[in-house]
């Protein structure tokens, strides 16, 4: 009988969701001396190289600091300091993450001009590459869910005083460190002292153009509200889309069943309309464990339904000259669609609580 040991693994992977997901990968791309060994892979602050400059530890030093959790892993590859002769070359480094896993980027000595570029190369890894990534940079007008733009400057640690682009490193820690069943909006960052002063209505500004701001809320500073740099809704992306907390528990679903599929499914069963409703009721375990978990809203019967996709089925039907025009839809279902298999789901992810009213009578 097919396709137990696959039911069981989506079955694990759905009520280990939090445990596994809720400390991430920060990858750093830093200027320095190249060293022999690189890319620098590190599990903890312990394990930092002496031969990096003092500048370069303490990136990964508030990479490693996370927030509710710290981040499992960072992974920094180092590139040679760019001049005005010979500017700075990302090229080695972008080809290396590529092909490697990881989930928030970093560039604290990133310049202005490259800012904009490497949002680009991000945004194409999700879009084109079907790489569930997502990066941290300075004043970066994106407009897209992979890319968080951080936009306090003039950070008071003690007596330095950080632009955002050094204390992008801080922030992917904090979001790649943050629990699924939790949203980066209002954690603190302990160790500032101050930050630029806001009001609210330019906070509220802020949040609106896509911006992640830090604020003082006269004891602490903290993150104003967990956004990335989306602005631009569209119907297949939505408000949702503009939170950090939906976007992980999206890319992680997607990477859940991309992988589980690939590794145990792909090239090891014909492809019959009852092999496809077996992977389909695994799948479905998989949402009801995550929708346990408190990672997917269950209160409505027809949310998290994993579902033969009829439309695509009967286009790609129609591409190879069957005629569907007589077929019910139960034929089309179960019609053979050679080496392709067209499934569909409507996950409903649960956000954080983050607004509150709260009246009260006296």
């Amino acid at each position: 009988m097919p396709f137990p040991k696959i039911d069981i693994i989506f079955k694990t992977l759905g009520s280990t969701a939090i445990k596994r997901e809720e400390r991430g990968t920060v990858a750093l791309i830093l200027e320095d001396e190249v060293p022999e060994e690189n890319p620098i892979i590190l599990n903890g602050i312990n394990e930092i190289p002496d031969n990096l400059s003092e500048e370069n530890k303490e990136q990964i030093e508030l990479a490693f600091m996370g927030g509710v959790k710290t981040p499992k892993k960072v992974i920094a590859y180092v590139i040679s300091k760019g001049t005005e002769q010979d500017p700075t070359n990302y090229t080695e480094a972008q080809k290396y993450l590529e092909t490697i896993l990881w989930d928030y980027l970093a560039v604290p000595q990133i310049k202005s001009p490259d800012v904009l570029p490497m949002a680009t190369w991000v945004k194409g890894l999700r879009d084109n590459k079907d790489m569930e990534v997502k990066a941290v940079l300075p004043h970066c007008t994106a407009d897209h869910e992979g890319v968080i733009n951080f936009d306090t400057d003039d950070i008071k640690v003690g007596d330095k005083i950080y632009t955002a682009a050094e204390y992008c490193s801080r922030i992917a820690g904090i979001v790649a460190g943050c629990p699924l069943t939790m949203s980066t909006t209002f954690q603190v960052l302990s160790e500032v002292d101050d930050v630029p002063h806001l009001t609210i209505e330019e906070f509220d500004k802020a949040i609106d153009e896509g911006k992640l701001v830090l604020m003082n809320d006269g004891e602490k500073v903290k993150i104003a509200r967990g956004v990335n740099s989306l602005v631009t809704t569209t119907k297949d992306k939505g408000e949702d889309f503009k939170k950090i907390t939906i976007i992980d528990k999206m890319d992680m679903w997607k990477s859940d069943v991309k992988r589980t599929v690939a590794d145990n499914y792909t090239g090891k069963y014909p492809n019959s309309y009852d092999n496809k409703c077996l992977l389909i009721t695994s799948v479905q375990a998989y949402n009801d464990e995550l929708a346990l978990q408190g990672i997917l809203d269950d209160s409505l019967p027809e949310y998290n339904k994993v579902f033969i996709d009829i439309d695509s089925q009967k286009n790609y039907l129609k591409s190879i000259g069957t005629d569907v025009e007589g077929m019910e839809e139960q034929d089309i279902k179960k019609a053979n669609t050679k080496d392709k298999v067209f499934i569909a789901s409507n996950p409903k992810f649960l956000d954080a609580m983050e607004d509150f009213k709260i009246n009260v009578s006296i």
